[in-house]
């Protein structure tokens, strides 16, 4: 069953690829020239955003996004998410986007995190009550990148106040309800593709299409998530963006985009 599945997740990234390199002719303008495979034609790496992508973060206010204050900012172009000594949290909260419940799409942006810091970036996600932090309106329930400063879980699937472990980092995972995932096939070693991570700006691109999940940092896949628990798996949702209960940190996102499908 692995080379099945894995085939399945590949195919998925290749019919997106496909559809965001030829989009419609806008009106009035001549088709664009169909494109005719050749045998000597490989798949090529794209410079840039493929046509679709749209930015949902001005990077100068917190227009279109809600959390608290306390531990949200815009600084130099970024959304700033810090915990200070005087700030420490109970729980985890979140910032929201608030312009929809995406469904099919494809995130990028940029993070960076210092040491000891713990993030990560929900998706398919929902609001929920914090029973540690009864005013804590930020809390959230739902799929999430995991991002930590000592590279330890980047990349994982962490289904936020849900399932728990969908993924980790390396693998590629079938999800069937009523026992821990399935380890369908090995994309690479965990500790290899942690050292990836860098210390400053990483780039994130997940690619969300029905039940298949997938985690890019810095270009390389890190998790690829097949849901087939129908009865538990969100089928859409809101994207936030976390600071996680420790010690102080600081988090920084930028040049957030979206293609939704």
């Amino acid at each position: 069953m692995k080379a099945p599945l894995l085939c399945v997740a590949l195919a998925i990234v290749a019919a997106s690829l496909a559809a965001a390199a030829n989009p419609p002719a806008a009106a009035g303008t001549a088709p664009p020239t169909p494109y005719v495979p050749r045998q000597s034609d490989r798949p090529q790496q794209v410079a840039g955003d493929e046509p679709g992508f749209e930015s949902i973060f001005d990077g100068q206010t917190l227009s279109g996004w809600k959390g608290n204050p306390t531990y949200w900012r815009v600084e130099n172009g970024a959304l700033v998410g810090e915990i200070t000594p005087q700030t420490v949290l109970k729980s985890n909260t979140f910032i929201i986007w608030q312009g929809g419940n995406p469904r099919d799409f494809e995130l990028k942006l940029e993070y960076r995190i210092t040491a000891g810091g713990n993030s990560g970036i929900n998706y398919r996600s929902a609001v929920v009550p914090d029973p540690v932090t009864p005013a804590n309106e930020y809390a959230m329930r739902g799929y999430q990148c995991d991002l930590d400063g000592r590279r330890q879980y980047v990349g994982n699937n962490y289904e936020e106040k849900g399932r728990l472990f969908l993924g980790v980092r390396g693998q590629l995972t079938r999800v069937v309800g009523g026992r821990p995932p399935v380890l369908v096939s090995r994309i690479g070693d965990n500790a290899e593709l942690g050292k990836l991570v860098t210390d400053d700006w990483n780039q994130i691109h997940l690619i969300i299409r029905g039940n298949t999940l997938i985690h890019i940092v810095n270009n390389q896949v890190m998790c690829v998530v097949i849901d087939d628990d129908a009865a538990n798996r969100p089928a859409a949702g809101q994207i936030g963006v976390q600071v996680h209960v420790g010690p102080p940190m600081k988090v920084e996102y930028r040049n957030i985009r979206l293609k939704q499908f």
